[in-house]
């Protein structure tokens, strides 16, 4: 408790850059690229390890990893966005997410930041005509001077590359 009677919550919110009216997004790095992911979205963060590749997938499947049991597809985000390979990092982690209640990991070069984003500051996708497709995006949200592309998970692969990846549901 604060010398005026309150608790110092609200301050110290700020301090750190949680709002109370928005949502928390992971953020990550793709390139110089910076994305979010809801929060309550993410299981875990691991590091990078082999993956088992998975003859006849798509190149943005990676393969897939035994975590604790259960066998979670990966899907290598640079390839899916259309974007060069890099070689991978002692920063490249697996991003283990819900996606369609299921559960798979994202390869990402980096994790930036939980960020609590303003409702106000996230605004629509741009439309760029019929031959780019934005509708894996929630829309981009602004945090200081970075603008961050918010992934909705659940648009983030077809129906098709949900079956080809062999996601599991997620546990209860």
């Amino acid at each position: 408790m604060s010398a005026d009677g309150t608790s110092g919550i609200t301050s110290e919110t700020q301090q750190i850059g949680l709002a109370t009216d928005g949502s928390q997004f992971l953020t990550f790095s793709l390139g110089d690229e910076l994305y979010g992911v809801d929060i309550l979205r993410v299981q875990e963060i691991k590091g990078y390890t082999t993956v088992t590749k998975i003859p006849n997938t798509p190149s943005h499947i990676k393969g897939v990893l035994n975590l604790r049991g259960t066998i979670v597809p990966i899907i290598e985000l640079r390839t899916k966005f259309g974007m060069p390979m890099i070689d991978y990092t002692m920063f490249t982690v697996i991003v283990v997410v819900v996606v369609q209640d299921k559960v798979m990991g994202l390869v990402v070069d980096a994790v930036s930041d939980v960020l609590n984003i303003a409702t106000k500051d996230i605004q629509s996708p741009p439309e760029f005509g019929q031959k780019v497709d934005v509708s894996f995006l929630n829309g981009i949200g602004k945090s200081g001077d970075k603008l961050v592309s918010l992934l909705d998970m659940d648009r983030l692969l077809t129906d098709r590359e949900m079956q080809e990846s062999g996601a599991t549901t997620q546990a209860a």
